[in-house]
C-alpha cells in the first residue's frame, strides 16, 4: 500500500485537474462536502479507487487532507463517492466478517428512522498538574477520557471542550424484488453523519423510500447483561454517499431528448388509443376500465387552499368483477407503471401493515414507527387486491387514508399523523363469489357502504357467455400463448412510466369556462331527475361525485400535456363517471339512477317504503293504544299502495333498527 503522503498528493493532483472549480464554489457558498465520481477516480488513478474499496478509513481521511491543501479555508471537508462499479454491490444479506472494514454499496427500503441527535467526534481535556491540554478523538461507542498525562498524573481530566456532529441512525431492509422464494426481507442499521442528515439529504432518506448507500462496515461490540463484551459483534455501515433508486414521480429525472418524444407523443391525434392500448396490452378488453386506470395515474390536481385546508388530488377506483376476470392482472400491471407502486392482497393485509405499526425497536432504543403500504406508497400507487377477503378491522384502517390522505396514530405514547397521498386502486369479488344477471349490483357488493362510497369509480367486471366476445377473447388468449411476444405495447414501459412522471411534474391544468359549464349542467341535470317516491325524493348524485367529475377532467388534461381543462375533457370525465352509476346506482324498481345505493346501501324507494310504514304505525297507535296487530298495517299499506312483501320487509327493517319490536306474534310495538 502507498504511504499517505503519496495518497494525498496524487488526491491533490486529482482534485487540481477534475473539481477545482467546484471546490472553491463549495467553500464560497459555505458547504462542507464535494461528491467525487467513483469512475472518473478509476480512469485518473486505478491503484488510488483500489485503495479506497479496501482501505476506505485512510483514503477517505487522505482526501479531505488534500482539500485542505488545495484551499485552506476548507476545514472539515468531506469528500463523498457515489457511482461506485456494479461489482461493489452487496445484498444485505450476504455481508459477511469479510466484508469488514471494506468500501461497499448496498440498496433497499428505509423501512425506520431515529431523530438527528449530535454526537461527540473530539473532546479536549486538561490536566490539573501540569497544564497540558490533551486531545481524544471518540471513535468508539463509548466516551473515552485520557488514561494518563504526560508528566505521569493518572485520574480525573477536567473536560474544555468538545465537538459536535449531527447524526442518525436508519434500519435498511432489502426490497421485495431482490429476494427470492421464501426468504425473509434482511435489515442492515446504517449510521448517517453531517452533510447526510442535512434538511435536503433528509428528504431522501423517509421510511418508504428506495435508496442506495456507500459505506464502510464496521462491527458493533454487543454487550452481554452482566456487562462484559460477547464474542458476537453486531453490523452497521457507516454511510459515506447516499442516493434515491425508487423516486416517487417528482423524482424521475427526464432529459431533454425524452422530453422531445414526450412533446411528439402528446401531438399524436391517436394519443389516447396509444396509451390506453399500452396500459396492460396482454388483457383482452375492458377498455373503459384501462382509460379510467390511465387517468388515475396522472391523476388530479392537489390543492391547497389559504387556512390550510386541502383537497385531494388522487383518484381511488374500485374493480369488483367475476372471478378470472382479469382484476388481480391490471392491479400486477398498474404496480409496475406507477412510480412508487405496491402491491398486497387480502388476507396478506392487516390495519397495522397498511397503516403504521407502533414497534419496540432494539437499533434506535425505546419506540418507533413502522410505516405499512400505504405509507410507504405516499406519491404512489397502492393496489390493494382481494379486499372483501380483509378482515372489518383491517378494512376500517383505510378509511382516514382514503379521504383525508393522513393515517393518525396513538399508541405507546406515540401520537403521529403520517401523511399518505396515495392513489388506491382495490379488487374485489362480488358478495356470493360471481355476480347474479338478475340480481342488482349494488346488494351484491360485499363492503361497507362507507368505504365503497370514498372511491371516486367502481367498475363491475362481468364475465358472461357471449359467443363472439368469447371468441375474440379465446383467440386473442390462445395467440398470447403461441407467441407470447405478440401483443407489445405500442409505448414501451419505461416510456410510459416516464410520460406520466412528466405530465404529474410539469402539467397543472386550470378548468376553462367550457369545462365548469359541462360538469355544473350534467350536475344539475342528474339532481333533477330523481325520482319522488313518497315522501323521499331518490339522490342520483352526491357533491362527491361532482369532486371525481372535476379530477378526471383535470387528469384527462394532464394526459394531453394541456394546462387547460377543456370541454372534451370534462365530457371524458362525465362518460366514465355516468358509465359507472349506470352500472351500479340504478334503483331497479324506477329504472333511475340513485347514488344512496352505493353510498348507503338503502335506496330511496326503499327508504320512502319504510316511512310509510312508520307513518302507518304512528297513525294506528292513536287509535288502537300501543300494541298494533300486523294485519292492521298491511291494510292500511295496501290502501297507499304498499305490497304486503316490501311492508314485511320494511317492518324487518325497523327491528333491527330499533325503532319496533314484537311483543308477540304477529304484534308490533313501538320503542
Amino acid at each position: 500500500m502507498m504511504d499517505a503522503s503519496e495518497q494525498i498528493r496524487k488526491f491533490q493532483e486529482f482534485f487540481d485537474v477534475y473539481y477545482k472549480a467546484k471546490i472553491l464554489e463549495k467553500v464560497s457558498k459555505g458547504e462542507s462536502f464535494l461528491v467525487v465520481d467513483f469512475i472518473e477516480l478509476g480512469k485518473f488513478d486505478p491503484e488510488l479507487a483500489e485503495q479506497l474499496l479496501e482501505h476506505p478509513e485512510d483514503i477517505i481521511k487522505a482526501a479531505e487532507i488534500a482539500i485542505e491543501g488545495i484551499d485552506p479555508e476548507a476545514k472539515r471537508f468531506r469528500v463523498r463517492f457515489r457511482g461506485l462499479l456494479e461489482s461493489r454491490a452487496v445484498k444485505i444479506r450476504d455481508i459477511r466478517s469479510g466484508h469488514i472494514n471494506k468500501f461497499v454499496a448496498v440498496q433497499g427500503v428505509v423501512r425506520q428512522k431515529s431523530d438527528v441527535r449530535p454526537q461527540v467526534t473530539a473532546a479536549r481535556f486538561e490536566c490539573p498538574a501540569c497544564g497540558n491540554i490533551i486531545n481524544i478523538l471518540q471513535v468508539d461507542t463509548n466516551f473515552k477520557e485520557p488514561s494518563r498525562c504526560s508528566c505521569g498524573r493518572k485520574g480525573k481530566f477536567h473536560l474544555l471542550g468538545k465537538e459536535l456532529v449531527d447524526a442518525q441512525g436508519i434500519v435498511l431492509e432489502e426490497s421485495a424484488e431482490d429476494l427470492e422464494g421464501g426468504e425473509q426481507p434482511k435489515r442492515m442499521n446504517i449510521f448517517l453523519k453531517d452533510d447526510l442528515v442535512s434538511p435536503m439529504s433528509e428528504k431522501r432518506t423517509n421510511p418508504g423510500t428506495k435508496i442506495r448507500i456507500n459505506g464502510q462496515i464496521k462491527e458493533v461490540p454487543i454487550f452481554t447483561k452482566t456487562g462484559g463484551q460477547s464474542t458476537r459483534f453486531d453490523l452497521m455501515i457507516e454511510a459515506n454517499y447516499s442516493e434515491s433508486v425508487e423516486e416517487d414521480y417528482s423524482d424521475i429525472a427526464i432529459s431533454e431528448e425524452e422530453e422531445r418524444q414526450i412533446r411528439e407523443l402528446a401531438q399524436d391525434p391517436r394519443l389516447m388509443a396509444r396509451l390506453v392500448g399500452s396500459v396492460a396490452p396482454t388483457i383482452y378488453g375492458h377498455e373503459k376500465v384501462k382509460e379510467a386506470l390511465l387517468l388515475q395515474l396522472a391523476g388530479g390536481v392537489h390543492k391547497t387552499r389559504e387556512g390550510g385546508s386541502m383537497t385531494r388530488g388522487d383518484m381511488h377506483v374500485l374493480l369488483i368483477g367475476d372471478p378470472g376476470s382479469g382484476k388481480s392482472q391490471l392491479l400486477k400491471r398498474i404496480q409496475l407503471i406507477a412510480p412508487k407502486g405496491r402491491y398486497v392482497s387480502g388476507k396478506g393485509a392487516s390495519a397495522a401493515g397498511l397503516t403504521a405499526s407502533v414497534v419496540r425497536d432494539e437499533f434506535l432504543r425505546g419506540w418507533a414507527l413502522e410505516a405499512g403500504a400505504l405509507v410507504l406508497a405516499n406519491k404512489g400507487v397502492c393496489c390493494v387486491d382481494e379486499m372483501d377477503k380483509m378482515s372489518v378491522e383491517d378494512r376500517a384502517a383505510m378509511h382516514e387514508a382514503l379521504e383525508q390522505q393522513t393515517i393518525s396514530i396513538s399508541k405507546a405514547n406515540i401520537q403521529a399523523t403520517l401523511i399518505a397521498r396515495t392513489t388506491v386502486l382495490a379488487a374485489a369479488n362480488p358478495k356470493f363469489g360471481r355476480f347474479d344477471p338478475y340480481g342488482v349490483i349494488a346488494d351484491q357488493i360485499n363492503l361497507p357502504p362507507t368505504l365503497v362510497n370514498r372511491f371516486d369509480l367502481i367498475f363491475p367486471i362481468k364475465d358472461l357467455p357471449d359467443r363472439d366476445k368469447d371468441e375474440k377473447l379465446a383467440s386473442f388468449l390462445l395467440g398470447l400463448h403461441q407467441d407470447p411476444l405478440s401483443q407489445s405495447a405500442e409505448i414501451e414501459t419505461a416510456m410510459l412510466r416516464k410520460y406520466i412522471a412528466y405530465a404529474k411534474q410539469k402539467i397543472a391544468p386550470r378548468l376553462t369556462d367550457e369545462a365548469v359549464g359541462e360538469i355544473k349542467e350534467y350536475y344539475l341535470k342528474m339532481r333533477g331527475s330523481g325520482g319522488e317516491e313518497g315522501a323521499v325524493k331518490s339522490v342520483p348524485i352526491s357533491a362527491r361525485q361532482l369532486e371525481a367529475l372535476v379530477r378526471f377532467a383535470e387528469a384527462s388534461a394532464k394526459i394531453r400535456l394541456s394546462n387547460e381543462v377543456t370541454k372534451e375533457d370534462a365530457q371524458r370525465s362525465i362518460d366514465l363517471l355516468h358509465y359507472c352509476l349506470s352500472q351500479i346506482g340504478v334503483d331497479p324498481e324506477t329504472g333511475k339512477i340513485d347514488i344512496d345505493r352505493i353510498s348507503t346501501g338503502i335506496s330511496a324507494t326503499e327508504r320512502s317504503k319504510i316511512m310509510i310504514v312508520k307513518d302507518i304505525i304512528a297513525e294506528l297507535e292513536a287509535s288502537l293504544g300501543k300494541i298494533i296487530p300486523m294485519s292492521d298495517i298491511l291494510r292500511a299499506a295496501a290502501a297507499k299502495g304498499v305490497s304486503e312483501d316490501k311492508v314485511e320487509e320494511a317492518v324487518e327493517k325497523l327491528k333491527r333498527s330499533g325503532d319496533i319490536f314484537e311483543p308477540k306474534k304477529d304484534f308490533v310495538q313501538r320503542l
